[in-house]
């Protein structure tokens, strides 16, 4: 089956965007939005999920991932190895995202811990480690200016997005992020739109007190939930990776201009002579090369260093993907999980490959 016609229905497309806009909406509120009553947009819903066609993920977003690292790992594998590599880098706890790729590495992963020891520990003793790995390249992203939760389908209308999206949330005094937020954040993971009540159940904690948390982590974006679409099934099926080099003094203003780019998923500042990295979804790999010129024209002092086009998605946000694309399993997103740090003078776990 070709990628254009393993496309979702319009109604299925709109769907989604409409739980891109408000994940946690109830059946009805999304049905009035759509003309649709709940009970045909939870059955839709329903049917997309056991297809794997779509699915919800919840994760840490905002201050709570800014007190995390994030830093992508290009792999290089022994000849045969990608596939048994990416499937052991996928069980990982620490690796939210896992992708096959056409450029400069077999896999490109994107590993997150509390801190720059762990994070160096994590990729030597267990990134480099994995049986099939030749070498490993690390970049840490100092900031992500935009990612995947804002990507949209726009399938349905301005006005029906707008009703839908939730309002901005006041300020308010600094998180304090303890043991029950984590908890909380994981239980969302395995079901985004678990209730208040549902997840007090099953986290222990009274049911008031997870309600005013989960409020409270959503609305200042703490904990981000969004809907994917298997890339089968998507109107932009192809993934495109670009480094790019830009001027330190107009990094702000061109991830600025970049993250409003309708085919941009992703947009993150890097740590090395790439400043920047953007991730693109596209209807085909041809686009690419429009999608560039355009950003020429408008960025020209913009460098494009390097490319990559994803083969294949092994894991996306904690998800498991099968060959098509489509959502077969989850690893909880534990990025604050220990990760052992060798005492000063044992090497036993520096195979870096570097």
């Amino acid at each position: 089956m070709s990628e254009e016609s393993a496309m979702l229905a319009e109604q299925d497309l709109k769907l989604a965007d409409a739980l891109q806009a408000a994940p946690r909406a109830s059946w009805s509120t999304l049905g009035d939005a759509l003309g649709l009553s709940a009970v045909t947009v939870a059955r839709r819903w329903d049917a997309l999920v056991e297809r794997g066609d779509a699915w919800l993920t919840a994760y840490a977003g905002g201050e709570v991932v800014s007190r995390l690292v994030l830093a992508f790992v290009a792999v290089d594998c022994e000849p045969g190895a990608v596939l048994s590599v990416a499937d052991a880098l996928a069980s990982d706890v620490h690796v939210a995202t896992v992708e096959q790729v056409a450029g400069p590495c077999d896999l490109l992963a994107h590993v997150v811990a509390p801190s720059l020891r762990e994070l160096g520990a994590h990729v030597a003793g267990r990134v480099a480690a994995v049986p099939g790995v030749t070498r490993v390249r690390t970049t840490v992203s100092p900031r992500m200016f935009t990612e995947g939760s804002r990507w949209r389908v726009r399938a349905i209308s301005p006005g029906q997005r707008e009703a839908l999206s939730a309002k901005p949330a006041r300020r308010r005094a600094p998180l304090r992020f303890d043991a029950a937020d984590r908890a909380l954040i994981l239980a969302l993971g395995a079901d985004a739109r678990a209730s208040a009540a549902a997840l007090a159940e099953s986290l222990g904690l009274g049911a008031t007190t997870v309600r005013r948390r989960l409020e409270g982590l959503l609305g200042r974006g703490a904990i981000r939930v969004r809907c994917e679409i298997a890339r089968s099934a998507s109107p932009a099926p192809v993934t495109v990776t670009l480094w790019l080099r830009v001027p330190p003094d107009k990094l702000e203003t061109t991830a600025r201009s970049l993250a409003v780019v309708p085919e941009v998923r992703m947009c993150a500042a890097l740590t090395g002579a790439e400043n920047l990295m953007l991730v693109l979804w596209l209807p085909s790999p041809h686009d690419v090369l429009a999608v560039e010129a355009r950003l020429a024209a408008k960025l020209p002092w913009l460098e494009i260093t390097g490319r990559a086009v994803t083969l294949r998605t092994v894991k996306l946000m904690g998800r498991l993907l099968d060959s098509a694309g489509r959502g077969a399993g989850r690893v909880p997103l534990d990025f604050w999980a220990t990760v052992p740090v060798p005492e000063h003078g044992d090497r036993s776990v520096h195979r870096s490959g570097e």
